[in-house]
């Protein structure tokens, strides 16, 4: 990097270097360009240029994808660190003034926050900040990959090891709770009433639906359950939470939801809802972002805000449900 610098600064429009980097990330004229704000005729009469003035190919097509040359590969790390490193330098804080900005903010997390946070944020920056858009995006597997390659602002996530260029913030914790359909032909004629333990023979005995991204089966519950000589029947997993509780609207299978969904949803779903009969940790949710934005007046503002409607559903489970024995 040191080497392009010194040897065609002279010839080298450095705004070219945000295209390279774009094109390295994406490998996609047409992504990048969406990356970088610029058309895709733009970005490949900038590839040109950067081809003539580093007299390289950079990339060579390969079906719909630009597969980089090895002299390009090897200045896709480099060339980000020195960018990241340019912006730090150059960055001046400067007020936000949310009644004038024009910018987007991309979220990624479960479709909880899409019920649980969406709805009273975009209120809020409607008087606000009339000119803020909230991109919300599906949780990624690969999300620490997304914030680095500036994909994303923010990752609303569950509480784990996080690495260390990651600063968070706790926003609230959850408990889990089954919900069953209104009504469920499983439970008519017994003494038991939504708010009551779900007995353990009944909860192992029932099909279960279970939220999962990546399509996994077992979550902690299945742990505790071994652990008291039980094990549960899942015949379903499904990537969204809405798509899970509509699930169990409509069929006898049940699922596990979190406390404040399941309460925001039981009324208009038709769903009933009972405690579990093994005890399990509250969930600790927090946002995570890149370091280098922790400074910054704009992205510090809207964590203000999205830390402020989260926090408003801490606390335990509203319905007062008896502990598990």
């Amino acid at each position: 990097m040191v080497y392009i610098c010194l040897m065609n600064l002279s010839s080298l429009d450095l705004n070219l270097l945000r295209v390279l980097d774009a094109l390295l990330q994406s490998g996609s004229t047409v992504r990048a360009a969406e990356t970088i704000g610029l058309s895709q005729p733009a970005v490949s009469a900038a590839l040109g240029r950067l081809r003539a003035t580093l007299d390289d190919p950079l990339f060579v097509r390969q079906g719909q994808r630009l597969e980089p040359t090895e002299y390009a590969r090897n200045l896709a790390a480099p060339l980000r660190e020195t960018l990241d490193q340019i912006e730090r330098i150059l960055a001046v804080p400067a007020a936000f003034d949310p009644k004038e900005a024009t910018r987007s903010f991309t979220l990624s997390g479960s479709d909880f926050f899409a019920e649980m946070l969406l709805p009273t944020l975009s209120r809020d920056l409607a008087d606000q900040a009339p000119g803020v858009q909230i991109r919300m995006v599906d949780m990624l597997v690969d999300h620490y990959h997304a914030l680095d390659n500036h994909q994303l602002d923010l990752v609303l996530v569950p509480e784990m090891s996080f690495p260390e260029w990651v600063d968070s913030e706790r926003l609230f914790g959850s408990e889990f709770i089954l919900a069953t359909r209104r009504d469920h032909p499983a439970l008519r004629g017994t003494s038991l009433r939504p708010g009551d333990v779900m007995p353990m023979g009944v909860f192992c005995q029932l099909g279960h639906v279970v939220m999962s991204p990546e399509g996994k089966a077992r979550t902690m519950i299945d742990g505790a359950l071994e652990r008291a000589g039980h094990k549960r029947r899942v015949v379903l997993t499904m990537p969204f939470f809405g798509g899970v509780y509509r699930t169990v609207a409509q069929t006898d299978l049940v699922a596990l939801l979190p406390h404040q969904l399941a309460h925001q949803v039981r009324a208009t779903a038709g769903l009933d809802l009972y405690h579990l009969p093994v005890t399990l940790p509250r969930a600790e949710l927090y946002m995570i972002w890149h370091r280098r934005s922790t400074a910054n007046p704009a992205h510090r503002w809207i964590r203000d805000q999205i830390g402020r409607v989260l926090r408003d559903i801490d606390g335990p489970n509203e319905m007062n449900l008896p502990s598990p024995p």
